[in-house]
């Protein structure tokens, strides 16, 4: 099915250069025994880093690969303001409009994330960076060739420009990132250094280093807020191409980017051009993906999974329809029951509503059995707890007793299992009984509270898939007495209300870090981010015990440490149910016009293809399209 769809992890925005992600934690040294006071190439917080000072090119790059070609590109992930619907800014750095997606492929930062090591930086605009003997301050030096798209230089300068105009005026989840950064200053042309006032965690620093950096000659006569129908220059391997608002834009590959021979950039991104066209509606992107408008699609809808890929294209072999394996990082796709709102602060009432939902019958009725029953927002990572907690998690947990519920101290709460009826008495009898233990009787066909008010609850949506999906579940809630009801809007009505936390229920999707940091933990489950406009926290949750977990997970000094403390806040979050784990796939279902190479070795922490792939000429000559 579709979902209301998943944001792209807010860890750092410098890592979607090259398609951020993480692996299993290498043996080395814990970043307290990182080398301070000399050059280093890159940083860990953990452990020591997979690639030597000298390495030619990251192992998942492909430096033979030809270049040249267009992928046109049906986007599967996006961040900050974007959309993957519309667009009417080119200002992604910001709360307001609706910038395009991949626009961050005009943005190189200080460094980049490796796609195959969980927490490791790699300097990219900087040359070398060197860690001060308190570890608050890390000093760059930035590359002499380095140059932005104008032609000028990247300068110190402009690396302050960029960190204190994004910590005042960025994006909420900018800002949220630069929160303990206390200054940046420029040493020289070439070198800054960025001091973080000490309340930082190391995974908190090393997210932090990855923004993009802007050219402060560009917002000399221009308000970095108001910008939008301009590109703001910068960097990285593309620049804009051709576009119209709303409609299409294309991504062009730069010939003179000046890293395109350098170790983190090499063998990566060897499109010439990228194309995003933009669809307010599923099917008549799905139609143009059959004409070959779109060469690239990753489907999440089931129903079109199971029933579409059968045109003519598909049966000749010119379109591939296969699947891939899914990334070894949490995915997070729960509702979100809005506790601004009184009747959905207890957990009663949140745990009556999941079960109103009959997995079961949905999975084999509506989605053709392609879908897991997620029990965690960390689904498919290493911090989904099991059981009843271990000795390491109880003396996280302990402490916390009397503020998490008693149940966090035996076996973990796990999705209800119904019968497949699709009205399961058993479930609804209990859902039922819930309701009535927090204070909701019925009256007549209505459940109302002790002043007579009914229960309502809307369930806010912009996709038509989540209506013939949900629907049952909406119809069930109405036989217990909820005046449940499912309201579609446009994508930018539902932005707007959700920015505002205008709504009774959501469902989102996101797909989190594998190092996850407490800044992006704070923005989905922190007390910090109740009110805060463009966070994550939509369910308006606040609890102290949650908070005190995820300042363990960031005091955490191994990877070992951080699992326990992500392990505890995986059980406590699942028995409060602040967000209600819905439905996960089990991996990539995509298909493409058979115009495009890659290997069969994709990388277990991030599958950006349009930076991994590449064009076939011959190929595409064979298809006609050469």
């Amino acid at each position: 099915m579709a979902t209301a769809l998943g944001h792209f992890t807010r860890r750092h925005f410098g890592q979607m250069m090259l398609g951020a992600g993480a692996a299993a934690m290498l043996p080395g040294r814990p970043f307290a025994q990182v080398a301070t006071d000399q050059p280093l190439h890159g940083l860990s917080a953990f452990g020591e880093l997979k690639y030597p000072p000298d390495f030619g090119h990251f192992d998942y790059a492909t430096p033979g690969a030809p270049a040249g070609g267009q992928m046109n590109l049906a986007v599967a992930y996006w961040a900050l303001n974007q959309s993957p619907l519309t667009f009417d800014t080119l200002n992604s750095f910001v709360l307001q409009g609706n910038a395009p997606p991949r626009i961050e492929k005009l943005y190189d930062s200080l460094v980049v994330a490796a796609m195959d090591e969980p927490d490791a930086i790699y300097c990219a605009l900087a040359e070398t960076v060197t860690l001060s003997a308190d570890r608050n301050s890390f000093t760059f030096k930035l590359r002499p060739q380095a140059r932005f798209s104008t032609g000028d230089p990247v300068t110190a300068n402009d690396v302050v420009f960029s960190y204190e105009t994004l910590k005042e005026f960025g994006h909420p989840s900018l800002q949220v990132a630069l929160r303990n950064v206390a200054e940046a200053v420029a040493e020289d042309a070439a070198t800054v250094r960025i001091t973080f006032s000490g309340a930082q965690s190391y995974q908190d620093a090393l997210d932090a280093l990855g923004m993009p950096i802007l050219p402060r000659a560009f917002f000399a006569d221009r308000d970095f807020a108001t910008v939008s129908t301009e590109a703001i220059p910068g960097s990285g391997a593309y620049a804009i191409g051709r576009y119209e608002f709303g409609r299409y834009i294309e991504y062009i590959k730069r010939p003179d980017y000046w890293a395109k021979h350098l170790n983190f950039a090499r063998g990566l991104g060897h499109f010439d051009t990228l194309r995003i066209d933009f669809f307010r509606d599923r099917q008549p992107a799905l139609e143009a993906f059959k004409k070959g408008l779109i060469t690239f699609r990753e489907e999440f809808t089931t129903k079109d999974w199971a029933t579409e890929y059968d045109f003519p294209a598909v049966q000749r072999g010119e379109v591939i329809k296969r699947e891939f394996a899914a990334e070894k990082r949490p995915r997070f796709q729960c509702w979100a029951l809005n506790q601004r709102r009184e009747r959905f602060a207890d957990a009663r009432v949140r745990r009556a509503i999941n079960m109103c939902f009959d997995f079961e019958w949905t999975n084999a009725n509506l989605l053709f059995g392609q879908r897991v029953h997620s029990n965690s927002p960390f689904q498919g990572s290493e911090f989904v707890a099991t059981g009843k907690p271990s000795e390491a998690e109880l003396a996280l947990l302990e402490p916390l007793r009397g503020t998490v519920p008693d149940e966090v101290f035996g076996e973990v709460w796990v999705q209800p299992v119904s019968d497949g009826s699709g009205r399961d008495r058993r479930l609804l009898r209990e859902a039922s009984q819930l309701f009535a233990e927090a204070g909701w009787r019925r009256d007549g066909n209505r459940l109302v509270n002790a002043a007579g008010e009914p229960f309502r609850l809307e369930y806010l949506t912009y996709g038509q898939e989540q209506k013939r999906v949900y629907a049952k579940f909406v119809d069930t809630l109405r036989t217990l007495g909820v005046d449940a009801t499912m309201r579609l809007v446009d994508p930018a009505q539902y932005q707007e209300r959700i920015n505002r936390y205008d709504f009774d229920m959501v469902l989102a999707a996101f797909s989190l870090g594998a190092t996850p940091t407490r800044e992006g933990l704070s923005l989905f489950f922190g007390s910090d981010a109740v009110d805060r406009p463009g966070a994550y926290n939509y369910p308006g949750m606040a609890s102290e015990a949650v908070d005190t977990l995820i300042g363990h997970a960031a005091r955490a000094t191994n990877r070992a440490e951080l699992v326990t403390a992500l392990l505890a806040l995986d059980r406590v979050l699942r028995w409060r149910l602040d967000w209600l784990p819905n439905i996960t796939a089990d991996g990539h279902r995509a298909a493409f016009w058979d115009i495009f190479g890659f290997r069969e070795d994709k990388p277990d922490y991030s599958w950006p293809v349009e930076t991994l792939w590449w064009y076939e000429a011959e190929k595409a000559k064979a298809l006609g399209r050469g």
